[in-house]
Formats: structure tokens, C-alpha cells, sequence
């Protein structure tokens, strides 16, 4: 297999060994279900939480009042989209309308928000919590500081999308390989641990 080469000229040589050893460590978020497809509860926000999301109770609240505007800004967005995709294939336009429904809920940012969303869209949509964030950010000076908030979050999705590109033939080996152990992931999902298990090791 070969190496998964991240920004920074950093290499992952061995990344099979790193994956399994991030889900041994972390296996109740990828175990665990969403509320499905089209919907969005409180079981989603759970979930998120057991992936370290921190969602507080009085956020839970905040956002479940949101619950329609979600659900019908998800239900724009096919179960099966893809970041793998070709660029002109992705609905950039109704995922920032999703992004857009979490907007100025106190406490809940970019990170809070794609760990409860990307079980539902999980080839899509990565969890960018702050060290994903900062390693974005540490690459991209372009990255738009202006917009609404989904309009940043969709930048920051563009922009991790150049990692999975140059990857994902040794993404897709990845995922077999961890398919074969009982870890169904998406290339999107593998990438993310990756990332975030070199980036808070430095």
C-alpha cells in the first residue's frame, strides 16, 4: 500500500496501521447510527457527542429548533453524494444551504456541526473539527474569512477535497482493507482520522 501524502510534503507511511489504531481507540461514533437519511433528531446530536463533539444540552436545544430548516436543507442533498465525486458533480450549493441552517446558534461552530451531519452524508461531508481546521488553514491563505457561515464551512469542504483527490487511490485500497476488518468507512471518514492523527500528534 502506499503512503498518504498530506500537506507540508508530510508522508503517512504506514496509514492502514494508524487508521486501525485511531478506531480501536475511538470505535463507539463509527458504530453507532443516525436517525437516517432525511431526518434529524436528537439522536444525531448523541452520536456526534460520542465522536467528541461536545454539544452542551441548551445547544441540543438550540439546534433541534432548527429541526425543519435541516431537514429540508438535507433532503437537497442526495445520501449518496460524494466528495470523490468530479467537482462539477458535487451540490456545493444546496450543502452551504445545509451548513447555513446551523448558522449563529451560540457555541455550535464548524466542528459541532460536521460531526452531527457527517453520519448523514458521510461520504460527503467530513468532520472538521479544529485540528482539521487549523491544517486547512495552515495551507490555504486564501481561505475566505468573509461570507456566511455555511459559505465558510463549503470553503473549507473545497479545500480538504484537494487532499482526498491526490489520495484517493490509496484511500479506496485503504477502505477495503478496513472493509475486510469489519470497519466500514468512507474515504472521506478515513481521510479525516488520518489528518487529525498526525496534525495533534505534532
Amino acid at each position: 500500500m502506499g503512503a498518504i501524502v498530506l500537506r507540508g510534503g508530510v508522508e503517512i507511511e504506514h496509514p492502514l496501521e494508524l487508521a486501525l489504531e485511531f478506531l480501536v481507540a475511538y470505535s463507539s461514533y463509527e458504530a453507532g447510527d443516525s436517525s437516517g437519511h432525511a431526518s434529524f433528531d436528537e439522536r444525531d446530536l448523541r452520536l456526534a457527542n460520542r465522536g467528541g463533539a461536545r454539544i452542551s444540552a441548551v445547544e441540543i436545544e438550540a439546534i433541534l429548533e432548527r429541526r425543519g430548516q435541516i431537514e429540508r436543507a438535507l433532503r437537497r442533498v442526495h445520501p449518496d453524494a460524494s466528495l470523490v465525486d468530479a467537482t462539477s458533480s458535487i451540490p456545493w450549493i444546496p450543502l452551504t444551504r445545509l451548513f447555513d441552517a446551523f448558522a449563529d446558534i451560540r457555541g455550535v461552530g464548524f466542528s459541532k456541526m460536521t460531526k452531527a451531519l457527517h453520519k448523514k452524508r458521510p461520504a460527503l461531508i467530513p468532520m472538521l473539527d479544529t485540528v482539521v481546521q487549523a491544517y486547512l488553514a495552515s495551507d490555504d491563505p486564501a481561505m475566505p474569512s468573509a461570507g456566511s457561515f455555511g459559505e465558510r464551512a463549503t470553503a473549507l469542504v473545497r479545500s480538504y477535497k484537494r487532499d482526498l483527490d491526490r489520495n484517493r487511490s490509496v484511500l479506496h485500497e485503504l477502505q477495503q482493507e478496513l472493509a475486510s476488518r469489519t470497519y466500514r468507512l468512507t474515504e472521506v471518514r478515513i481521510l479525516d482520522l488520518l489528518i487529525w492523527s498526525v496534525s495533534a500528534a505534532t
